[in-house]
């Protein structure tokens, strides 16, 4: 199973604040684990909100929204995607993640729909076309 984790933001990651080199050393050195495992397939930070923007929908209409955004808890700083056997290998995982803040920090793991999870609504035709898409980016 695919989870994505999410890094939850701070005061100083929306603040613009760098991680340290010694935080970076030892995040790299976690993610060398990770993809040595074939845990990690993909893992990025992310910019503060500050710089973000949010598209609000609402029928046909479409409103950008600039950042930054309210309740920094709620954001997201960076993610993993993983390939794990079970929630409890990601937790596992996890706990073994260097605190990826300078003070109090958050992960959240969250599992990523499969097309299996869809059901009849995936019909073979959509079910062509995603496996398409993905061969599609598998190969760029």
């Amino acid at each position: 199973m695919r989870v994505i984790v999410m890094v939850k933001a701070t005061k100083e990651s929306e603040a613009g604040i760098m991680p340290s080199t010694e935080l970076m050393e030892a995040m790299g050195k976690f993610n060398e684990e990770l993809i040595n495992a074939g845990v990690m397939l993909a893992g990025e930070g992310l910019h503060p909100s500050s710089k973000g923007k949010r598209i609000a929908f609402d029928g046909p209409s479409r409103t950008v929204i600039d950042g930054p955004f309210a309740e920094t808890r709620e954001l997201v700083a960076g993610f993993w995607i993983w390939e794990v056997k079970d929630m409890a290998e990601a937790v596992e995982w996890a706990k073994r993640c260097p605190n990826p803040m300078p003070g109090p920090s958050e992960l959240e793991i969250r599992q990523v729909f499969e097309a299996a999870d869809f059901g009849d609504a995936l019909t073979p035709e959509l079910a062509e076309q995603e496996e398409r898409q993905r061969q599609k980016l598998a190969g760029h």
